[in-house]
């Protein structure tokens, strides 16, 4: 078998690490995927990427890409058009697709533009008139960097007389900030591998909402799959979410995040290019679900580079 793949896939580089703010997370990722690819069979070799990152690969001799790379810098365009040009093969969404997932802005006005459902939203300033905002759009409110990933920079706010430092806050990790309608609801996550959806995962976290803590660190944040949903409420949400990735080019793998609200509507959230792959992961335990364990379905998201 070993020696099929080696045939198949000829020499994997694996990137993680990283310089965006989520580098531990995916570094974290990155050694459980090299890990399931050289169990199976691959060869597979790990490289934390910096700047020279061009010049590696090129000096390499690598086949192709399995790109595990969180937030900035590897999961918004940059690095997809790197490797475009080097002309490797490569795991995940193209340049497209990762630059407008990456910036949460551009992805709610694609939905928007494609008639799918999104919480309502204004992008704030420090000009802006935040009574109006809330007047428009009323309180709670969830306030964004539009382009940071892993919820870092991300506030509930529930007062008016908050929203201002949530800005601030926000505004120290993007240049963009968002202010969204509040849906209150459960939440769930819908990943696709292969054009395929992964059952649905529905999540219930201590806090307020699935923060970087409830991510990564919790141990208090409860995964639901199934998902408690009946099959065609469910399927339902995972055609949403297909119907959402293909909205921004979505292509090989990723993860759409959605809240239904209580009268049985679901809102679409975010779409991950390149989600986790630790042990706190959503896409892994969405592949459990159908019997593909972690190491089938790193070989099955490689096999999407063919």
């Amino acid at each position: 078998m070993s020696q099929n793949l080696t045939a198949k896939f000829g020499k994997v580089a694996v990137l993680y690490g990283g310089w965006a703010a989520e580098r531990p997370v995916s570094l974290k990722s990155g050694a459980a995927v090299l890990a399931g690819l050289q169990a199976s069979g691959v060869d597979a070799h790990g490289i934390d990427v910096d700047r020279n990152i061009i010049k590696t690969l090129q000096d390499g001799g690598f086949d192709r890409v399995f790109n595990i790379l969180h937030g900035a810098g590897g999961e918004d365009g940059v690095l997809q058009g790197a490797l475009e040009i080097l002309g490797l093969p490569y795991t995940g969404c193209g340049v497209m697709a990762s630059a407008i997932s990456m910036d949460k802005l551009m992805t709610k006005r694609v939905w928007a533009g494609a008639g799918l459902p999104t919480p309502a939203y204004r992008v704030l300033t420090a000009a802006t008139d935040f009574d109006a905002v809330i007047a428009e759009l009323g309180l709670p409110l969830m306030v964004k960097p539009a382009t940071e990933g892993s919820s870092i920079g991300m506030s509930k706010v529930k007062a008016a007389a908050d929203l201002a430092g949530a800005y601030h806050k926000a505004a120290e990790c993007s240049a963009v900030v968002i202010a969204e309608q509040w849906i209150t609801g459960a939440e769930y996550t819908a990943g696709i591998v292969a054009g395929e959806s992964l059952p649905l995962i529905r999540l219930e976290v201590p806090g307020e909402f699935y923060d970087y803590e409830a991510k990564y660190i919790s141990n208090d944040t409860r995964y639901f799959c199934p998902c408690g949903l009946d099959a065609a409420e469910e399927q339902a949400m995972q055609v949403l979410a297909q119907q959402a990735f293909a909205a921004v080019g979505g292509r090989g793998w990723g993860r759409v995040d959605l809240i239904r609200d209580a009268q049985g509507k679901a809102w679409l959230i975010e779409v991950n290019t390149n989600p986790g792959m630790t042990d706190h992961s959503l896409v892994p335990m969405g592949a459990r679900a159908i019997g593909m364990d972690f190491n089938a379905l790193v070989v099955r998201i490689l096999e999407t580079t063919l």
